[in-house]
């Protein structure tokens, strides 16, 4: 569906034309692409679980506005979530959205980062949000994100995990952070995080398509196959 132009009492609800502006077109990962498909998917889960479409959009298009891009300073990274809802306030104050409206999509932004669960999704909102951007990690889509994320970090596509790695999620010193690890470290546990029925239902085979790709990348990397 096209936003643009809709408007909502003395508001407008920032469009996918303006957001276009907010995202670089030289990462893949964190695209403009991943944000209409969070876009899409996060529209419905929402009409689907009865949320607020107005928050639920404007959480989606802002969502990954600010640092989120591989390559870039780690701390900005780690911290994208709170700096794209910081500017997530400034759009919406410039469109005149109530106090209370914008915190509700700044909640839904801060927690919507796997690696950070200090702030975790208690809106609906927040949770279809949180889904809506968990299910574009997961399959085909998932698959390619995840060895592009490598690429652009300089990490290999795949190497093998450490002991300690696989038993307890950290690596040991010089160890690479391959697409594998990052399969291991968070995919794989992304179905059994998400929070809204319809979101799970859509889980199921998405997660089973990736890990057979990462089963199958595994054994040829091996020697195995």
């Amino acid at each position: 569906m096209n936003v643009l132009g809709i408007y909502l009492g003395n508001r407008i609800m920032p469009t996918v034309e303006k957001a276009k502006q907010w995202y670089s077109t030289s990462d893949p990962v964190h695209d403009f692409d991943h944000v209409l498909r969070v876009y899409r998917m996060a529209e419905r889960l929402a009409l689907a679980e009865g949320a607020d479409l107005e928050i639920v959009r404007s959480a989606a298009l802002l969502h990954d506005a600010q640092g989120s891009a591989p390559g870039g300073e780690v701390e900005e990274r780690a911290n994208h979530h709170h700096n794209s809802a910081d500017f997530a306030r400034l759009v919406l104050e410039a469109e005149d959205w109530a106090p209370e409206r914008i915190a509700a999509v700044q909640h839904c932004i801060r927690a919507h980062r796997f690696r950070d669960r200090s702030e975790p999704p208690h809106s609906l909102e927040a949770k279809v949000l949180y889904d809506a951007d968990k299910l574009d990690v997961l399959g085909a889509v998932g698959a390619a994100r995840t060895i592009a994320y490598a690429v652009l970090d300089r990490q290999p596509i795949y190497a093998e995990p450490s002991k300690a790695f696989r038993e307890t999620g950290v690596k040991e010193p010089g160890e690479p952070h391959s697409s594998y690890h990052e399969y291991l470290f968070k995919l794989v546990k992304i179905k059994d995080s998400l929070y809204t029925p319809t979101a799970r239902q859509l889980a199921e085979a998405r997660h089973c398509y990736l890990a057979n790709f990462y089963a199958e990348l595994a054994a040829e990397m091996r020697g195995d196959k």
